[in-house]
């Protein structure tokens, strides 16, 4: 028998070979993902800015004076012109229990109380209620009108200017709603939206 183990298979006899081992490829790092999320946080937050640099312009010039400032005061007299080109001056309205309130037809709340001084000036009116909107659009009657027209406001509604607002102490944000009584004083002084059943009980008290 020869002893040449060079024609020796290299695997016991009946062994199976072993399987081939592909190379396995390194995955490559996913760049796009992070880049196209980095783009676009990018993107909202240069909306964002530019949203609220758009706001912040519209809102009303502060000028002093926190929401208790004024109460029991006569209210500041003013004379302007309504939305049909009419002079009207609060002073006029001297006897009767007035809501004076600021707004605007951007103002997102502004839209929510509007009804509810359509309606308490229809169920009041008749014991001495008066409601005046002074709207602060800077386009004036322009985009007021149509707006008064779309929700049915069936109160006085004027064209308010920062010289009347300073005289008021300023307006923090709107909308800002004085409640007046019917000698002209300052009852009280809401700033923001608040509930209508606030407002609807400070009329009632002086009506």
């Amino acid at each position: 028998m020869s002893n040449d183990t060079s024609q020796l298979p290299p695997q016991e006899a009946g062994a199976e070979p072993p399987a081939a081992v592909e190379p396995v490829e390194a995955e490559a790092p996913r760049r796009g993902r992070p880049l196209l999320t980095l783009a676009i946080i990018l993107v909202a937050a240069v909306i964002l800015i530019g949203l609220a640099h758009r706001y912040a312009s519209r809102q009303v010039p502060i000028s002093a004076g926190p929401a208790g400032e004024g109460l029991g005061q006569p209210a500041p007299d003013f004379m302007v012109k309504d939305i049909r080109g009419n002079t009207f001056k609060l002073s006029e309205l001297k006897g009767r229990v007035v809501i004076l309130d600021f707004w605007a037809t951007w103002c997102q709340p502004c839209k929510i109380e509007i009804p509810w001084f359509v309606d308490m000036y229809n169920r009041y009116r008749s014991q001495g209620l008066e409601v005046v909107g002074v709207a602060m659009d800077d386009e004036g009657a322009e985009v007021v009108k149509p707006f008064v027209e779309r929700y049915r406001m069936n109160y006085k509604v004027v064209i308010g200017n920062e010289k009347i607002t300073d005289l008021f102490g300023g307006i923090y944000g709107l909308p800002t709603t004085f409640i007046i009584d019917r000698e002209g004083k300052i009852h009280s002084r809401h700033i923001g939206l608040v509930s209508r059943e606030t407002l609807e009980q400070a009329v009632r008290k002086l009506l």
